[in-house]
């Protein structure tokens, strides 16, 4: 068991940890370096000590061209030295490259803890955010494009991380740390150094915007190729039994041949690039090369010190070529932020924050004078739309498609909210109330049930972690699973597969009004709950459902009007407007909408 205080300071960090990523989200769009830094806030110290242990296990490279400098200089010249400076440098290097082994593997150590830091924040603030995103933002996203931003963006962004701490500080320390030793000891010698940078600067402005066009062409496709292989894989069903797997498979082929090309485009682009900097700094080592040897010639420098100056040199060249080939991959990763920002820069979210928090609800819910039109439509979903729901009332609306009942649902549970006209929830407007709160009292039963590859128990107590065995049977019991269950060989330990795939649709159903029934809810949402079930199976769900709904306020959407008969009251929607209210007596001895409707079915 946590003591009080343990728990207090996860919690502390968890809230310091959460506001260091929204914090990184709200930078605009245009910024992915500040991004980048905002998301290492708090990790500087590990990057610090990083840096440190980096210069320490990198002595080798800087002290090699000196050491073999001297003793090329030793040697060439015996007289000058003695046998005695030959061994110290000896000593020297074997000391240096020895004490590489515990200094690079605490600077990855310490590099890693931060890397890896970011990593999970990103993937955790993308599941904060997605929970915080409208229903409606849920719905225009593409699953597909979805998992490529939390896994491949993700991936990318974590190895432009890895390219910043392992190839550009590095790089960027050696440059430094070979042009000063240089410039100690010739400054005409260093001037080809300095120049290098320009030269590297000029390429990558050449080559950036081919660069990053191509990469975000590319990111795109590879968005869309994500979408339609989720969109492939859940409709092989419906493939395979109707023969068209030659038609899948060329429309899947159509979109690999475009990410294809857009591949090769940026293969192209890059290779241009690496080819233009692998010459440019050839050619200056060519130079630096003649310039030194001249001057040993005329006897300015000692021989040994050409070697010494094309050694850094060499670095300089290896430093910098590092910098510019790594630049695709940096854009990479830059052009996977501007993706990720996409989502945690989203306005599209729930703002529960300062509501009224409600402790408990009656179930009355009004409707009052109800308009709703969608963003950039004229067109008005509902319109004029006015009830009053009592507590404990059951409530069924029908009408043909496109009338609204499914709209009317969403707003019951928030999903939506009305353009004009209000919606109460025992006489509060639901825009003044934390819908986080409120939805604790509503339970949704709707047409096509979501299961997670658990248990059956571990589906119906779905978030709830201190439900007792007693309280899932009879659950079970009023769900009209016993006997189901009694069959199985683990009972309620059953392994229900993907999505439920192990288990009948009529199951699904009754798992899934067992789940609301154990919430004991005071609302209740069914939408069109039988429409896709066997006679059979509806009778299980039918008698599950009368328990469900007892003394609870129920709204139901159906399509079979026979299931509805013992509703207290029937809505009739048609073109988003209510046409007629009553019991079903009611409606059928007026012989208005309900009445038709009901002709259609028999």
């Amino acid at each position: 068991m946590r003591d009080g205080s343990t728990l207090e300071k996860i919690e502390k960090a968890r809230l310091n940890y959460e506001h260091t990523f929204q914090q990184a989200a709200t930078l605009e769009e245009k910024s992915p370096v500040k991004f980048l830094i905002a998301l290492y806030r708090g990790n500087f110290t590990n990057l610090l000590l990083s840096l440190l242990f980096y210069i320490v296990k990198s002595a080798p490279i800087f002290v090699l061209p000196i050491v073999t400098a001297n003793i090329i200089n030793i040697v060439s010249q015996p007289s000058s030295h003695s046998e005695r400076e030959l061994w110290i440098n000896f000593a020297v290097i074997v000391v240096v490259i020895l004490q590489n082994i515990p200094t690079h593997t605490w600077y990855v150590s310490y590099m890693s803890r931060a890397i890896r830091h970011v990593e999970a924040g990103i993937r955790s603030a993308l599941v904060r955010k997605l929970q915080q995103l409208s229903i409606t933002y849920h719905r225009d996203l593409q699953a597909g494009r979805l998992q490529s931003k939390v896994l491949r963006d993700v991936e990318a962004v974590e190895q432009l991380s890895k390219q910043v701490m392992l190839t550009l500080m590095p790089a960027l320390i050696n440059i430094i740390v070979s042009i000063v030793i240089t410039v100690r000891n010739s400054w005409s010698v260093s001037l080809f150094f300095v120049m290098t940078i320009p030269a590297a600067i000029l390429l990558v402005r050449i080559f950036r915007k081919k660069i990053s066009s191509t990469n975000k062409e590319f990111r795109k496709e590879i968005e869309k190729m994500s979408s339609k292989m989720s969109e492939m894989v859940e409709m092989i069903p419906v493939t395979r039994a109707h023969g068209l797997e030659e038609v899948e498979i060329e429309r899947i082929d159509g979109t690999l041949r475009k990410l294809q090309g857009k591949g090769l485009r940026l293969d192209i682009a890059e290779a241009y690039f690496g080819a233009s900097n692998w010459v440019t700094f050839q050619l200056f080592q060519v130079f630096c090369l003649l310039f030194t040897a001249f001057l040993a010639y005329k006897g300015q420098i000692e021989v040994g010190n050409i070697v010494m100056y094309q050694g850094f040199f060499s670095m300089i060249l290896g430093s910098v070529s590092a910098l510019i080939t790594t630049y695709p991959n940096m854009a990479k990763g830059f052009e996977s932020i501007y993706s990720i920002t996409e989502i945690l820069n989203s306005q599209e979210i729930e703002r529960n924050d300062g509501k009224l928090k409600l402790r408990e609800i009656s179930g009355e819910i009004a409707f009052e004078d109800i308009q709703l039109v969608y963003p950039g439509s004229e067109h008005h979903v509902l319109e004029e739309v006015t009830l009053t729901v009592r507590a404990g009332e059951c409530i069924a609306f029908v009408g043909e498609s496109g009338a609204g009942k499914s709209t009317i649902l969403n707003l019951v549970t928030g999903f939506l909210r009305p353009t004009g006209g209000k919606l109460t929830i025992d006489g509060v407007n639901i825009d003044d109330i934390d819908l986080r709160e409120y939805r604790k009292f509503i339970s949704v039963v709707p047409q096509t049930n979501i299961l997670f590859s658990g248990t059956i128990r571990d589906n119906i107590v779905y978030g709830l972690p201190d439900i007792t065995d007693e309280q899932i049977y009879a659950a079970i019991e009023m769900a009209n699973l016993s006997e189901m269950v009694k069959r199985l060989p683990a009972g309620i330990h059953t392994k229900v597969g993907e999505h439920g795939g192990k288990l009948s649709g009529g199951q699904r159903q009754r798992i899934a009004i067992a789940r609301a029934l154990i919430r004991n809810p005071k609302v209740i949402i069914l939408d069109e709950a039988t429409s896709a079930l066997d006679n059979a199976s509806e009778y299980h769900v039918q008698k599950a459902m009368q328990e469900l709904i007892k003394g609870r306020t129920t709204f139901i959407v159906a399509h079979r009007l026979s299931t509805i008969r013992d509703a207290d009251r029937i809505v009739v929607m048609k073109q988003g407007r209510i046409a007629e209210i009553g019991t079903f007596d009611e409606l059928i001895a007026s012989k208005g909408e309900f009445y038709h409707l009901k002709q259609l079915q028999i």
